[in-house]
């Protein structure tokens, strides 16, 4: 998984740790702008004496965040609640769900294993109106339910995943002050940021910043450019139907979307360093350019988690600033957002589980971890102005603009695939294979693993 390769390093492997989720709460009921009407609520549920376990992928600070957000159900409702976490998430619910010891409750940072895992019958079935919910309460809300269904053992698609914080890919970040020094403005479509990339090379800059160096897994970030502009090309069902291979990686459309990203990386004129330098530049060292005195570049594609590589003392909203990686215009395909992001299942159903997925329905569910750092939500019952920074909450604005959100369709697909083949393919691409050659070849990668 992409965001767990780039953050790998900076989680503190505390495999199996628990913690009681009840107890300290962050911020005391009843103060501050919270909806805490909505905890109030909970109290109706009444679970004392009853557990709940919950196990997921966050360890160290990820793991007190998400625990300080239990600790509100735990409080409102009396249940035991017990978080554990684990470096080794993917392989250790499958043990757990085949040995029969299941935690009530698991939090998918894929939904191609939470599908795998219901496909088999190990998780609960959540129900038309967890899935009618998500419709009516998520921005995107369709994408949302869709992307959290899947079939079970007989067949039959259902809700199977509740999603729950939310990861965004479709930013380009800049620096406001050289924009402003060189009089450039935030394109709000891709045909203006054609023209505004146009307009850097005229000026005698470089625009873009492209790195795809990342050791043993060079090549990603271009999957992200493609996935990006597969739907800013295409209608969604195209991408749908692109990840799970019923249209081929070397369909027209596909081979189209590919070559968008080389209008971008394959010019020497738009890319500092020249084309050849993409597939060489580490994607950590690739952003820096926006900070050099003079600029290196003036634009940088990437997903939120980027500002952990600008360079030291950069304040995000003063240094560095970003926007939705927009769509074009004259294709009337409405606002995709391109992301990633946790799913909650039951793998061991009981009342306090549903109690819990119930909770995750409430504002303040969303509003604790808002109100910290390192979540972002689409729910449009949640108040904005409790996300902790202004960053945080003009990112919650992408979400909840959104039309269309998709899960990164690289780690939806197999992994010889999606972080393997399709990872080479984009370094062989930007070497100047064209976009057909590269596409049968991933094609070809596929069907041998079929």
């Amino acid at each position: 998984m992409k965001t767990k390769m780039y953050l790998g390093a900076a989680v503190i492997a505390l495999m199996g740790s628990t913690a009681h989720a009840g107890g300290h709460m962050m911020f005391a009921p009843g103060v501050g702008d919270f909806n805490w009407e909505s905890f109030e609520a909970l109290k109706a549920t009444q679970l004392k004496g009853e557990q709940v376990t919950v196990f997921g992928p966050w360890l160290g600070p990820d793991q007190k965040l998400v625990e300080s957000v239990l600790a509100y159900f735990a409080e409102a409702t009396g249940a035991d609640v017990k978080y554990s976490g684990s470096d080794s998430f993917e392989q250790q619910i499958v043990i757990d769900t085949e040995a029969g010891s299941a935690p009530n409750v698991a939090v998918f940072p894929q939904p191609g294993l939470a599908a795998d895992l219901a496909a088999r019958g190990f998780l609960t079935p959540l129900g038309s109106e967890t899935s009618d919910w998500l419709v009516a309460n998520y921005a995107a809300g369709q994408s949302w339910a869709d992307l959290s269904s899947s079939a079970g053992p007989d067949g039959k698609k259902e809700l199977y995943v509740f999603p729950f914080k939310a990861d965004l890919k479709s930013l380009v970040w800049y620096s406001p002050e050289n924009f402003e020094d060189a009089g450039y403005e935030v394109p709000t479509s891709m045909e203006e940021l054609k023209v505004l990339t146009d307009k850097i090379v005229a000026d005698g800059s470089t625009p873009w910043c492209i790195g795809l160096g990342s050791g043993g897994a060079t090549g990603w970030p271009a999957t992200d450019w493609v996935e990006d502009l597969l739907l800013r090309t295409q209608p969604a069902d195209v991408y749908d139907g692109w990840v799970s291979n019923e249209i081929p990686f070397d369909d027209p459309r596909i081979v189209a979307a590919i070559d968008e990203f080389g209008y971008f990386a394959r010019n020497d004129a738009y890319v500092a360093g020249g084309a050849a330098a993409v597939a060489s530049t580490d994607f950590r060292d690739s952003p820096k350019g926006l900070f050099s005195s003079p600029p290196q570049c003036y634009l940088h594609r990437q997903a939120s988690f980027i500002p952990a590589f600008f360079p030291e003392g950069t304040e995000v909203g003063l240094d560095a600033d970003f926007f939705y990686f927009p769509a074009y215009e004259g294709k009337d395909l409405g606002k995709p957002v391109l992301g990633a992001g946790t799913m909650f299942g039951i793998t061991k159903d009981s009342p306090a589980a549903r109690a819990l997925i119930e909770f995750l329905k409430s504002p303040i569910a969303h509003e604790i971890w808002m109100a910290q750092t390192g979540f972002l939500t689409p729910f449009k019952g949640a108040n904005p102005a409790m996300y902790a920074t202004d960053t945080q909450r003009a990112m919650g604005e992408i979400l909840l603009g959104a039309t269309t959100f998709r899960f990164d369709g690289s780690d939806l697909m197999p992994g010889g695939v999606g972080a393997g083949s399709f990872w080479t393919g984009m370094v062989d691409y930007t070497g100047g294979k064209s976009a057909k050659d590269v596409a049968s070849a991933i094609q070809a990668s596929w069907d041998a693993l079929k």
